[in-house]
This record gives structure tokens, sequence and C-alpha cells, in this order.
């Protein structure tokens, strides 16, 4: 009797463990670069109250790591290179976004390799995203 196959597809969303943990990354990513002297660049181009970019990242993150499309049911196409462009986001800029994501990362999401398979693109989106030299 031939074996049989189930295959079951996990998405980084469920692997990280779903909202609790998407939560608790972007919330801390806006904590560290509100806190951290060394991501004071990248703190000036936000609003004084990072509530919104908070919200709105959270929302991201969660359809960009397979969960449910919040921010696309509320705000369509994410666009993101054109809705930062009110943001001049320099190597500097980009480099302390990357900071404060990876350090959040490493805070919250458990596992090393799930850890590494979302750095790489969100790194390459980060160094998408600078409009100046």
């Amino acid at each position: 009797m031939p074996e049989q196959v189930t295959s079951q597809v996990t998405t980084l969303y469920e692997a990280i463990g779903g909202d609790p943990v998407v939560r608790a990354l972007t919330h801390r990513f806006y904590e560290l670069m509100d806190t951290l002297p060394e991501a004071k660049h990248v703190r000036a181009v936000h609003p004084p109250s990072l509530e919104g970019s908070e919200k709105k990242f959270y929302e991201y993150m969660t359809g960009y790591l397979g969960g449910p499309p919040l921010y696309t049911d509320k705000r369509g196409h994410p666009r993101l290179r054109s809705r930062h462009f009110v943001a001049e986001i320099g190597p500097v800029e980009r480099d302390e976004w990357l900071l404060c994501f990876r350090r959040a990362m490493d805070e919250t999401i458990a596992s090393q390799a799930l850890r590494e398979l979302i750095w790489t693109p969100v790194e390459r989106l980060a160094h998408h995203m600078q409009n100046r030299e």
C-alpha cells in the first residue's frame, strides 16, 4: 500500500507565533527607534507620535509574513517606496532602521533560522526604500 503524503503549508506568520509575535515585533521595533540614540536619524523622519506608524507597520508585517492581509484590506497596495518619498531616506536612516528591526527580531522571534529567513528580504526592501545618497 502506498504511503499517504500530507502536506501542510506553514507561513512565516504561523511559524513565528502569529499575531502576538508580530505585535511584539512591531511594538519593540518602534520602541527601539524611539529610544536608541543610534536611531536618532531614522526617528527624525517619523511623526512626533509613532502610534500610527506602528499600527500601519503591524498591519503590513502581518500580511507580509503570510497572515491576514490587514494592510491591503484597509489601504490597498502598499506602494511602499512612493509612500515613503516624503521622508528623506539615506544610508544612515536605512541602516538605523535595519538596526532597530534586527534587534526587535532578535528579542521577539525565538528561532534564529526564522529570523534569517525574514532578514534577507527585509534587508533588500530597506535598501530599495532608500531615496537619497
